[in-house]
């Protein structure tokens, strides 16, 4: 088992920045990122970055706006030019996948943070 502890979000204006972050202790893990879920939506995947090499991975939807970041065993997200649709609840997680595995398929993670909100106004 994988204990995340996230801190970070908030509220913002549209246009904004904030920064979450997410420590792991225990466990085993090559892939550590960043979920979110919006009010009657699915969760989906944000970011993610490889543990062993830093090489990221983005959704469509926030690439060239956030950036995932690690240090050691902590993971950080920059988000940058906030929109109202990036309104959600966004968690960690970590899971050793295979290669040929989904990065950023929510389903396959099995080690979750507490979450924390991201609110943006427009």
């Amino acid at each position: 088992v994988v204990r995340l502890r996230q801190s970070g979000g908030g509220s913002v204006q549209a246009g904004g920045s904030l920064q979450l972050s997410c420590t792991a202790s225990s466990g085993t893990y090559n892939y550590h990122g960043w979920f979110r879920q919006a009010p009657g939506k699915q969760r989906e995947g944000v970011a993610t970055v490889r543990s062993d090499d830093g090489t990221p991975y983005y959704s469509d939807s926030v690439k060239g706006r956030f950036t995932i970041t690690q240090g050691g065993n902590t993971i950080y997200l920059q988000l940058n030019s906030l929109k109202p649709e990036d309104n959600a609840m966004y968690y960690c997680a970590a899971r050793y996948l295979g290669p040929k595995q989904g990065k950023l398929m929510a389903q396959l993670y099995n080690n979750w943070g507490q979450g924390t909100q991201v609110t943006v106004s427009s």
